[in-house]
């Protein structure tokens, strides 16, 4: 087993026993997650390793992959256990956690990963978390060279790398990038996973004890570094009661639940990138209806329920209530057949700073929560695995689009089910 030595240096990535290690393979994502890498490993030649708490339930797991992917190694530890963490990622180049509320159970992980020089992505939509981690080990990810990359999952890869698309075709076509950018969500299709909704459980605990929370959660630049937190786009609000008109498509926009998170990542990666949308690039991402008196009512009653839901997940009798008989449990999730007919389609509109407007369509296939996500998360973890002399970037904690753009692009394109397509370029 590679270890690290005295000085704290890590090991050298070439002489390690693992390409990539899956951590949490055996909840619904995991799951999914385990057997997409192992039949992708297996075409690329890549050792992997699955890893978790339960062995019988590894074990259960590795049974039932594909191909020689019934006899991959096991790895089992705990989360909060500081020195396996050093140990499982002082043996790998990459780790892939899908273990969430990563605000519980990732902080090791990533401090180990930071420390011995080992990439990383995860599929988190933590913001505050998120923050926490850069601010803890951005300095030590820099120095040993580990690639930290977070929101690898439907949050935040099709916004982020769908910006960064529509930006290089309006600088390739036009030689000036879009003064501004909107994301609307067409259509989903899909369900709900219990990680997902344990995250958001969490983050309502959180609201209670952390007097920082609001502020982070609202300030829509709250993850870029220190002294790039200002810019032209107003509070993040998750689910305001507002519906507003979108002229570029004809029809009303409701709130989107996932908007203020993905629209940190997009600001994030204009930042970190040294500004290539531009210092007064602005960003807003919400889900659209349709037009007439039908659409703006039916955004108004999805902006009203919305609003009900989070102040009942904010009141902790609620919350119970809803925990114990609504939301899915820990390791749940959609059945196959939600995940295999599940779809979505999201436009997103850039306009250049002489009105010329351009819109990019992306479709996703496969549930978007669970499916879809799984399969964006593997191949960025394959990026950081296969790719790592052609990435842009050195080590530091980056976004997907940052660290990986156009390579992770076309990896999603060719093997998750996401496809970018130009659907118009003209004035309004």
């Amino acid at each position: 087993m590679p270890m690290i030595t005295a000085s704290g240096s890590p090991t050298p990535m070439h002489g390690r026993e693992f390409d990539v290690v899956l951590w949490g393979a055996t909840g619904a994502t995991g799951r999914r997650a385990a057997h997409h890498l192992a039949r992708r490993s297996e075409e690329c030649g890549i050792r992997l390793a699955i890893g978790g708490r339960n062995q019988s339930k590894l074990e259960t797991v590795r049974a039932e992959l594909p191909g020689s992917g019934t006899n991959i190694p096991i790895l089992v530890g705990d989360s909060l256990d500081a020195a396996f963490m050093a140990s499982m990622t002082a043996q790998t180049r990459v780790v892939v956690s899908t273990v969430g509320p990563f605000a519980l159970y990732g902080s090791e992980l990533v401090a180990a990963c930071a420390r011995n020089g080992t990439h990383y992505c995860d599929l988190t939509a933590e913001p505050q978390w998120m923050r926490a981690m850069i601010d803890a080990h951005e300095q030590m990810a820099q120095n040993t060279g580990a690639r930290i990359v977070h929101a690898c999952g439907h949050d935040s890869i099709p916004s982020d790398l769908g910006v960064q698309f529509l930006q290089e075709i309006a600088l390739s076509r036009h030689g000036t990038c879009c003064k501004r950018v909107t994301t609307r969500v067409t259509r989903m299709k899909g369900g709900f996973s219990g990680g997902t909704a344990a995250s958001f459980l969490n983050a309502m605990h959180l609201r209670e004890t952390d007097p920082e929370f609001d502020r982070l959660s609202v300030d829509p630049y709250a993850l870029c570094p220190e002294g790039m937190r200002q810019g032209p786009d107003g509070p993040d609000r998750m689910m305001p009661v507002e519906v507003t008109w979108d002229a570029d498509l004809h029809a009303w926009t409701k709130p989107y639940f996932m908007g203020p998170m993905n629209s940190k990542v997009v600001r994030r990666s204009n930042a970190i990138m040294g500004y290539p949308y531009g210092r007064d690039f602005r960003y807003q991402e919400t889900a659209l209806t349709r037009g007439g008196f039908g659409g703006w009512w039916a955004a108004l009653r999805y902006a009203i329920f919305g609003r009900a839901l989070l102040i009942a997940m904010a009141i902790p009798v609620t919350r119970g209530m809803l925990k114990r008989h609504v939301l899915p449990k820990s390791g749940e999730g959609p059945s196959k057949e939600v995940r295999e007919t599940g779809s979505y389609e999201i436009m997103q509109v850039g306009e250049l700073p002489d009105g010329t407007i351009l819109k990019l369509r992306i479709t996703g296939q496969g549930d978007p929560g669970v499916r879809s996500t799984t399969l964006m998360l593997t191949e960025a973890a394959l990026c950081l695995a296969e790719d790592e002399a052609k990435l842009p970037v050195g080590g530091g904690f980056w976004t997907p689009a940052a660290a990986m753009g156009k390579l992770l692009r076309n990896r999603v394109t060719a093997h998750a089910g996401l496809f970018f397509e130009v659907v118009e370029d003209g004035r309004r």
